[in-house]
């Protein structure tokens, strides 16, 4: 009885687990950028951290927020990857080595992403 009435006052199971995926996505992406993640996760290594099956993970994730685990990563990394190449002078290949992409992979990511490369994005936001 008592975690009915704990899910009463904090919300949903679904949106606690919710809460917890968005704090551990936090957490990579923060080793991501500091160099200290040697890869990007997957849905089963975030579902493996929150101690769920990975199609549980999923079909919470979507029910919740409407979109999937990996779609909302991605927002996150471009949004990283964007403020890497703003903010610092940085050549693209060692923004994305940061990321642990391949240089060439991430141009692709980052384009199929925003309609434009790296390079462009660069460009577009010196001349703004």
């Amino acid at each position: 009885m008592p975690s009915k009435t704990i899910n009463k006052i904090t919300g949903s199971r679904s949106d606690e687990l919710t809460a917890h995926f968005y704090e551990v996505l936090d957490k990579h992406m923060e080793e991501v950028v500091e160099g200290k993640a040697l890869k990007l996760f997957e849905v089963q290594d975030m579902a493996e951290k929150l101690y769920v099956h990975p199609i549980h993970l999923s079909n919470t994730i979507k029910e919740t927020t409407g979109k999937s685990p990996c779609d909302i990563y991605e927002e996150k990394l471009i949004e990283i990857a964007k403020g890497l190449l703003q903010n610092s002078d940085k050549a693209i290949a060692d923004v994305a080595i940061q990321l642990t992409y391949d240089p060439s992979n991430f141009t692709k990511f980052f384009k199929k992403m925003l309609g434009m490369t790296p390079k462009q994005y660069r460009q577009k936001i010196k001349f703004k």
